[in-house]
């Protein structure tokens, strides 16, 4: 017997910047829309992010070819570059309704003030209190969908999803929340909004909240995965200490496109004769760099020299770095920051078209769970907040419109709450961040592969166990990928497979075999989901 049961048009999972978004667009349609978060409005990834839009304006002498191509360049040649053109040239818009909606972003009289940030070969990043873009995102999209806004959207808070609930057709029905049959939420269309993996790994620089449970539910629903195995580390998350676990502040790497230097710690610069872009090379080159460095010396971090820019000019331009630096005892404006990369964001995710469709009927996704094939290989910075954004909207818009010619669920909901694998959490951390970081190896990818294995079947009845039975999955279904992927490619460095090999430029698709296991399915169809 359920507890209590709720009717959406649209049921919105997460409370980034595309789940957000999403839910605003799909009410000014006119749907019925519920947002679920297990935590609050504000607890996820966006307040945390200190990047901020990549976008060329009109009139500033960038093109959406010029943005283009440097995604494709810092996807290692596997973005879908016909995807890539479709969101990158929307957002100018995207940009302009978020600042409808009251986002204030930093500039001037003459314009919006651009920044470069590594991979970009143009200064196209517009920002907000200088590294608080997305703490002005999450205050702009949060307010307006608070009971104080004009659309009073209804957000369930504190309420954790175990499964997207199918009809006998296999189109989406709704949710099951936790606990165990205690609430179900009816709805025709579901979109998962709910951000990336970081906790997989014992350091990143994600929110405690993003535990993989997009990826997980999508998987157990059916629906198709690609690029999983593409998990981008920040080259400059703060390092505070060998024992440091967890979320980590993160050191934006616009402070390198203020002229800041990688430096190891006998004072030798990282990234001479690395790469034509030096310290803004692509994430994955300077993360790279910097852990051969570390190995060579010895070390476990390296150090990131701002002091150029003094005191004054760090608070006033990166207030956030500038206090986090402070908290651990370190002036930046008088000493190098010390740093090491620590992982950041999920390239891969669940298969989209560029309208958020997924291949189940009635599932759509958006923001970092999902994989339009914008990102490839590796993320260009700061393309992450452009693609939410205009993702929300166009899933939105698509849901409105698939609902017209959809029909309701059939007959009565399966019950939910099946037995999962869950392995131990602090387990499955330390392998990953020991075999499945950057530098990976057959042996090493299978010792992993045994630890996500050793799991215990069991009915998730708290948060914390729905948790690490989506860690558990999304470990599983990373290492099955990983391990298919024979090259370095990108994110994707194989030590015993240092070579990028043209028959490797192809995406690997991952689902759940009959068992529920992850499997490799073959490449995926060109333009995201069928």
């Amino acid at each position: 017997m359920r507890a209590w049961e709720l009717t959406a048009d649209l049921a919105v999972v997460g409370t980034g910047v595309a789940g957000l978004t999403a839910a605003l667009r799909a009410a000014e349609l006119g749907l019925r829309v519920v947002i679920v978060t297990k935590a609050t409005i504000e607890d996820g990834n966006t307040r945390w992010a200190q990047g901020g839009v990549a976008v060329a304006l009109p009139g500033t002498g960038d093109s959406v070819d010029a943005h283009v191509t440097d995604t494709v360049a810092a996807g290692a040649r596997l973005c879908d570059e016909a995807a890539a053109r479709a969101i990158l040239a929307a957002g100018p818009a995207a940009v302009s309704a978020l600042r409808a909606r009251g986002a204030t972003f930093d500039g001037d009289p003459s314009g919006l003030r651009r920044a470069r940030e590594g991979g970009h070969q143009a200064f196209r990043i517009i920002h907000a209190g200088g590294d608080a873009t997305g703490a002005e995102i999450e205050r702009t999209l949060a307010g307006a969908v608070s009971e104080q806004g004009p659309l009073r959207l209804p957000v369930l808070e504190g309420h954790t999803v175990t499964e997207v609930l199918r009809d006998g057709a296999g189109r989406v029905a709704g949710l099951a929340l936790l606990g165990c049959g205690d609430g179900v939420l009816r709805a025709r269309a579901v979109l998962l909004a709910t951000g990336g993996l970081g906790q997989l790994y014992a350091v990143s620089t994600n929110a405690d909240v993003a535990t993989g449970d997009g990826l997980a539910l999508a998987l157990r629903a059916g629906a198709l995965t690609a690029d999983l195995e593409f998990v981008q580390f920040h080259p400059t998350a703060l390092y505070v200490g060998p024992a440091s676990r967890g979320r980590q502040p993160l050191v934006t790497e616009a402070i390198r496109g203020a002229g800041a230097v990688l430096l190891d710690i006998t004072g030798a610069p990282v990234m001479n004769g690395v790469h034509p872009l030096g310290g803004l090379a692509p994430r994955d080159v300077v993360s790279a760099a910097i852990t051969n460095r570390m190995s060579a010396t010895g070390t476990d971090h390296v150090l990131l020299d701002a002091t150029h820019l003094g005191g004054a000019q760090l608070r006033r331009r990166f207030p956030t770095v500038h206090a986090a630096c402070i908290q651990a005892g370190v002036d930046p404006g008088r000493m190098p920051i010390p740093v090491a990369p620590a992982a950041h964001y999920h390239c891969g995710g669940v298969v989209t078209d560029t309208s958020g469709r997924t291949t189940v009927r009635g599932l759509y996704a958006a923001g970092e769970v999902a994989r339009t094939g914008l990102h490839g290989a590796n993320r260009l910075a700061s393309n992450s907040l452009l693609e939410a954004l205009v993702m929300g909207t166009r899933a939105a818009e698509a849901v409105a419109a698939d609902l017209t010619v959809a029909p309701r669920p059939a007959g009565s909901l399966p019950p939910p709450c099946a037995v999962r694998p869950v392995a131990d959490r602090d387990q499955v951390q330390r392998a990953m961040s020991a075999h499945a970081g950057i530098g990976r190896d057959a042996a090493g990818l299978a010792a992993a592969s045994a630890v996500a294995a050793a799991s215990t079947p069991q009915r998730p009845r708290t948060p914390r166990e729905a948790e690490d039975a989506g860690l558990t999955l999304a470990a599983a279904a990373i290492l099955a990928a990983a391990t298919a992927r024979t090259e370095s490619r990108g994110c994707h460095l194989r030590t015993d497979h240092p070579r990028t090999r043209a028959r490797w430029r192809r995406n690997i698709a991952v689902v759940l075999d009959s068992t529920g296991a992850p499997m490799v399915a073959g490449p995926v169809p060109v333009g995201g989901a069928a």
